[in-house]
């Protein structure tokens, strides 16, 4: 399992265009993907997981990947965040 910190940048949190983006990076992968937020935990490979997160611009997440390929998920949704998920 392997984890990192990210601040969310884009303007507009995890809404439904930045969740979509997210989404079909973590689907590329076969690893588990998620992240910890508040307390909670939510899917990266599932919408509504991401959509209920409640995830706002200039919040911190930590990612979470395991499984074969987590090293490759982990850089690649590390770098979609601090890309601003596609906006």
């Amino acid at each position: 399992m392997v984890k990192q910190q990210v601040t969310v940048k884009n303007a507009t949190g995890l809404s439904l265009k930045p969740t979509e983006y997210l989404y079909k990076i973590a689907l590329l992968y076969k690893a588990h993907t998620a992240f910890e937020y508040n307390g909670g935990t939510a899917n990266a490979k599932s919408i509504l997981s991401i959509l209920g997160s409640g995830v706002k611009c200039g919040d911190e997440i930590t990612l979470v990947c395991s499984g074969n390929d987590e090293e490759e998920a982990l850089a690649a949704l590390v770098a979609a965040v601090e890309e601003g998920l596609g906006e």
